[in-house]
């Protein structure tokens, strides 16, 4: 991978157990290795830095955050460059680059022939530790039938099972307005790939996999396709989300907005939330940009794998679904807390 062959200063490592469980290995970076940094807009990423660091719960992060407000325009890559070191985490697996963004699906209030599709709350007793109810025995039994547990109802239920996989979205009413939907709870069950499993029954090659390949599968084969989405058990509920005006992004794990091509998702057992990270996503149109680690998904696990959030809209859709690419993200670290990683022999 080319970001392993860049020459950067190592200044020390160590190797620590995350709480996944799994070994990871720190190393202190120097800027001027990071691959495009000066030519970023530090001024963009700060603020939506500040979007969040006032949440931060920690002295470190909460003094930083203080000091943040000062920076303003050029004086912002001076704010990262002072308080922050980078910290390159990984946990030997390839780093892995996707996208996500917030879909928009026509819908009703109500029931009609058309909207039949229901998006649910979560029901009280599905709150409750370890599994509940499997995806097939939500959608086959009458477990949700009668109890007022609908927000809406969508028309196409391939595009409500990839707003359950984006896990926030729009819904466009008939009468010109429209509503928000937001994360709001799963059944417990593991998230299984259906692309995977289209891969593995020989449907689609690996090069093929795709959001767009799969909607285009499962409308080409209606019964096996109803059967392919009952492949993955879990099953995400939503609630109504009235207080994020329009013009700003969907609510992230932070319950805050996050920001188009600014915002990540990442596994919190690597990469703190609220913490920048600097992404060097590779492949056909290289990114060198400094994003902020504002939202977590159930697929979204090791420390070299982020999901990069690309929008609203079908246009932003199309796009995340093709990023599937290599790389290498660094996170930015408070500087006590990034030298607290250094063994006493360095």
């Amino acid at each position: 991978m080319i970001a392993a062959l860049r020459s950067l200063l190592l200044v020390g490592a160590m190797t620590t157990a995350s709480a996944a469980g799994a070994e990871a290995t720190r190393s202190i970076l120097s800027f001027d290795g990071l691959e495009g940094w000066a030519a970023d807009d530090h001024g963009a990423a700060l603020s939506v830095f500040l979007n969040t660091c006032g949440d931060l719960d920690d002295p470190d992060w909460r003094a930083l955050c203080s000091v943040a407000k000062t920076y303003e325009g050029d004086a912002a890559r001076a704010f990262f460059e002072l308080f922050f070191r980078p910290v390159l985490v990984e946990d030997g697996k390839d780093a892995l680059f996707t996208g996500y963004f917030e879909p928009e699906l026509d819908g009703s209030r109500s029931r009609t022939e058309r909207f039949k599709y229901p998006i649910y709350k979560m029901p009280p007793e599905a709150r409750a530790e370890g599994p509940w109810l499997s995806r097939r025995e939500i959608l086959s039994g009458d477990v949700m039938a009668g109890r007022g547990l609908e927000i809406a109802w969508v028309d196409d239920p391939v595009e409500l099972f990839f707003l359950q996989i984006q896990g926030s979205g729009r819904i466009r009413l008939p009468d010109g307005g429209g509503l928000r939907v937001g994360y709001g709870g799963a059944n417990g069950h593991p998230y299984r790939s259906i692309g995977a499993e289209l891969i593995r029954q020989g449907a689609l090659g690996a090069h093929e996999v795709s959001a767009q390949m799969i909607r285009a599968w499962v409308r080409k084969n209606p019964e096996a396709g109803s059967e392919l989405l009952f492949h993955n058990p879990s099953y995400v509920f939503f609630r109504e989300v009235t207080r994020v005006a329009p013009e700003l992004g969907p609510l992230g794990a932070m319950n805050r907005s996050v920001t188009t091509m600014r915002s990540i998702a990442a596994d919190p057992n690597y990469t703190p939330l609220g913490s920048p990270v600097w992404v060097e996503k590779d492949g056909k149109d290289p990114m060198r940009r400094l994003m902020i680690a504002q939202d977590t998904g159930a697929a979204i696990k090791g420390a070299q794998r982020a999901d990069i959030f690309f929008g609203t809209g079908d246009d932003a859709g199309q796009a995340a679904g093709r990023l599937k690419d290599p790389g290498r993200m660094v996170i930015l670290l408070p500087i006590q807390r990034a030298y607290a990683l250094i063994p006493d022999e360095f």
